[in-house]
């Protein structure tokens, strides 16, 4: 039997068996990402979708997702290359890249505006490996690097990817236990502990995506926005004031079709509340 120690679930694998992510496996003993360079989605994309608003505007990046994620979101928009059924039969249908293929891609890009590489559309961090081999050549090759995450994995992961990484999206979900616990079946803290170690290591912005009657009150709202100004840098100061907050529309998705969207006038309310304590505040889905 293995252990995984890439999140707080610290499955325990026998051999040949697959994590709680559907990307985790144990071979010959030893915890290995099954989906290593296994491509499900790759797009040239405005830097803003990712979305980073302070960070190259106006720039291209080349936007790449493998399958799974160690997140039960129930209104997951990527749901079919993150964690259904569905996203597992990639384990042997995805085509696979290899770290300098995809740099020999994001190179061609260069023309079209493309400063370097962002691991997203699925939970990245499950399979970092790829992630840290490919961010170090697209590094030697003079371009960026984007992680858009949940945040969902032990700082040992952010120690192995953090010296090749310029930006990060970083999910700030909710700011309860009940939704990171109960809800999307995370961690509540080791999203928080990941958001206070990344800011010291390069540019963060943070997204929230209000669900009706989930993370949509005014306090919860409150509560994140003092989190995040109070967030120190590498030097211990205070940063978090600069630090962008997107907010975002939430849309009926996979499991709750059942909620209308959100509404625009709480959206841009949430936003003006969120500006008492922060500087870059931008409503998103409107």
């Amino acid at each position: 039997m293995a252990v995984c120690g890439v999140c707080f679930r610290h499955c325990e694998l026998n051999e040949g068996r697959t994590g709680f992510c559907g990307a985790r496996t144990n071979v010959n003993g030893k915890v290995v990402a099954s989906n290593y360079g296994k491509i499900t989605s790759l797009a040239l994309d405005p830097i803003e979708k990712k979305p980073l608003n302070r960070f190259f505007p106006g720039k291209k990046i080349l936007s790449v997702g493998s399958y799974g994620c160690n997140l039960r979101c129930p209104f997951c928009q990527n749901h079919e290359i993150s964690w259904s059924a569905e996203a597992f039969k990639y384990a042997d249908t995805a085509e696979t890249l290899t770290p300098k293929e995809l740099t020999d891609i994001a190179l061609s890009q260069i023309p079209k505006g493309n400063i370097g590489v962002a691991y997203t559309y699925n939970e990245p961090l499950v399979g970092y490996e790829f992630v840290r081999d490919t961010a170090k050549l697209v590094h030697e090759n003079g371009m960026k690097n984007v992680l858009v995450s949940s945040g969902m994995a032990d700082l040992s992961v952010l120690d192995e990817i953090s010296p090749y990484i310029d930006a990060m999206n970083i999910d700030l979900k909710g700011f309860t236990e009940y939704f990171y616990n109960d809800l999307i079946h995370g961690s509540f803290d080791m999203v928080l502990d990941f958001i206070k170690e990344a800011v010291k290591v390069c540019h963060v912005e943070l997204t929230t995506l209000i669900v009706p009657g989930e993370n949509d009150s005014v306090n919860e709202m409150r509560d994140i926005s003092s989190f995040i100004a109070g967030l120190k840098d590498a030097k211990g100061n205070v940063v978090g004031a600069d630090i962008p907050l997107h907010i975002s529309r939430f849309f009926p998705r996979f499991h709750m079709t059942d909620r209308a969207p959100t509404d625009v006038g709480l959206i841009y309310k949430l936003t003006d509340v969120a500006k008492e304590r922060l500087n870059y505040v931008y409503p998103g889905n409107v």
